[in-house]
């Protein structure tokens, strides 16, 4: 089942299954979550459906403010086990604040991982829901996200993150 919702952000589409939501994404790609949808569940047919598991009206209720909206959203983004760990640690990170790619390395038992933190994050299927755009660069820049960085900033500034952060474009 799909939605369209209209915000701040431009049009957003989400897909679920009768239990879980599978994929969230801006509008301008939806070629690419098309893409990933089929590359998880083969040859699928996407229904529109007015508010699919109340993900829509949980999305349009953060995005007017309520930003713990989210949090009981029921999430099966797929995907290997190690970018599983990656995206059940993104949704540890609370509302408001921030972490390095290395210090979600350290969270999910690799260290020396960060790229392949970055990589996982990069790989989101279930972006905002799974706040991928709360890692940032060790020097506090916002570097990498798939929704475009002016997106990332917006979202970050929606959550009240406290402190300097550097757009770097």
């Amino acid at each position: 089942m799909t939605d369209r919702i209209d915000s701040e952000l431009g049009p957003i589409l989400i897909a679920t299954t009768a239990t879980h939501l599978v994929a969230l994404d801006f509008a301008e790609f939806d070629a690419r979550m098309k893409d990933v949808l089929q590359h998880r569940f083969g040859d699928i047919e996407l229904r529109d459906s007015e508010n699919p598991l109340g993900v829509s009206s949980r999305l349009s209720a953060y995005l007017a403010g309520e930003l713990d909206a989210l949090d009981e959203i029921e999430v099966d983004p797929g995907g290997t086990e190690f970018q599983q760990v990656v995206w059940r640690e993104l949704r540890r990170i609370p509302i408001g604040k921030t972490i390095s790619y290395g210090q979600l390395a350290v969270r999910v038992g690799q260290p020396t991982a960060s790229r392949a933190v970055g990589m996982a994050n990069s790989k989101n299927p279930i972006g905002i829901v799974i706040p991928c755009h709360r890692v940032i660069g060790a020097d506090g820049t916002l570097t990498g996200y798939a929704g475009g960085i002016v997106r990332k900033q917006w979202l970050l500034a929606h959550e009240q993150v406290s402190g300097q952060l550097q757009l770097n474009l």
